[in-house]
């Protein structure tokens, strides 16, 4: 039952290509290699049944996806679709019947606890620290739940950095692609967040993956929101790289969290 509780973050992730269908060739030159990548995005992303053989469904799916981006919908494949697709994306998908989070699941206790299971080479263990308390707080500042770090001992959210297959059944696939998932409230594997060691995590502006950024939208998952189609919150499905000191939650970031929790009082 795992998966169905599974809050996957950042990234593009393509199933092998033989699995591809054909979508309408009107689209344009796309390549066999873009036909392939787009129906297995839309595979990963929006459709409920990974092996579907109805090109029909594919192209529903693809209006989908261009209603969620605030594109035409068309159906057709498009330079625009091509370049969301190429960047890297929380893996979550963006329908909400397919989100994994249909039921606004969320922590019944005003204290959260969270430990720290495994780290990154990237990173200083005393920084991965800082950013993880600091990425929580984002959170906990506009609602009234309070984090509270474990070092021993099972906590709601076990927060760690994997490699391939770390059995949760949803392996990670290397540099480059899937950043990390995390799961929605509940018990067990509910609400613990998983890094892919194999990206270059910084702390900063620099390159590689800000583990900020992708650590403050894995506990938006961790703490029930799905994803936004405000392309400036932080539960946008795309990761995109910007300045830490202007890093904040957007306005529909917060009003999401605030749904689920309610307002912290300022008394």
């Amino acid at each position: 039952m795992a998966a169905m509780k599974l809050a996957l973050l950042c990234t593009v992730c393509l199933l092998p290509g033989h699995l591809a269908l054909p979508l309408s060739r009107e689209a344009g030159d796309a390549s066999v290699r873009q036909w392939e990548q787009a129906q297995n995005y839309l595979r990963k992303f929006y459709l409920h049944d990974s092996k579907t053989k109805d090109a029909n469904s594919l192209v529903l799916k693809m209006k989908e996806m261009q209603k969620f981006f605030g594109l035409p919908m068309t159906g057709k494949l498009s330079p625009r679709i091509m370049e969301i697709m190429q960047k890297p994306r929380c893996g979550v998908p963006d329908v909400a019947k397919f989100s994994l989070i249909p039921d606004s699941p969320k922590w019944q206790s005003r204290i959260v606890t969270y430990r720290i299971i495994s780290y990154t080479s990237d990173l200083p263990r005393p920084v991965v620290d800082q950013i993880v308390a600091k990425a929580l707080g984002m959170w906990s500042k506009h609602i009234p739940l309070n984090f509270r770090r474990v070092k021993w001992g099972t906590a709601d959210i076990m927060i760690g950095f994997e490699r391939g297959d770390h059995g949760d059944n949803f392996p990670f696939d290397g540099p480059g692609n899937t950043l990390g998932h995390a799961f929605a409230p509940g018990p067990g594997l509910g609400g613990d967040a998983h890094f892919d060691k194999d990206e270059y995590w910084t702390d900063g502006d620099d390159t590689g993956i800000n583990f900020l950024f992708a650590a403050t939208h894995e506990f938006g998952h961790s703490l029930g929101l799905g994803h936004s189609s405000v392309a400036g919150a932080v539960m946008y499905p795309t990761y995109k790289s910007g300045n830490s000191e202007d890093f904040r939650l957007a306005e529909d970031d917060i009003e999401g969290i605030q749904k689920l929790y309610g307002k912290r009082s300022t008394f």
